[in-house]
């Protein structure tokens, strides 16, 4: 794949790069340090159904905890593979990418955090 000179040398879109790989690498590292320190016998909550009731949260092994960490790798490689293709077609659609690709980072974070806080 070819990657323009002009969007390495682009300022913004290097600063989106650089924000988004912190914020996956930050998920990254949280889920694997929360997620260690285990949760006994009951498991993790992995899911929250409203219209449960009182068993609303439904328990489960590390896999999907840990899927958070394959989906904002992949979601990372995703973003920043369509911005550069669409970098020589239009900028503003290139940048538009990326910062939804920082969005979904962060909610990432936010309800990984949110699922493993609940014991």
């Amino acid at each position: 794949m070819h990657i323009p000179k002009k969007y390495l040398h682009d300022r913004v879109v290097l600063l989106l790069v650089s924000i988004s790989t912190f914020l996956t690498f930050m998920c990254v590292a949280l889920v694997l340090l929360r997620a260690g320190i285990g949760q006994g016998v009951d498991g993790y909550i992995v899911q929250y159904r409203a219209n449960l009731g009182l068993s609303a949260f439904q328990k489960g092994s590390i896999i999907p905890i840990l899927s958070f960490i394959f989906f904002v790798l992949v979601t990372l490689i995703i973003n920043v593979l369509l911005s550069i293709k669409t970098y020589s077609i239009r900028r503003t659609l290139s940048l538009t990418v990326l910062a939804l690709g920082t969005l979904i980072s962060l909610l990432s974070i936010i309800v990984s955090n949110a699922l493993l806080a609940l014991y």
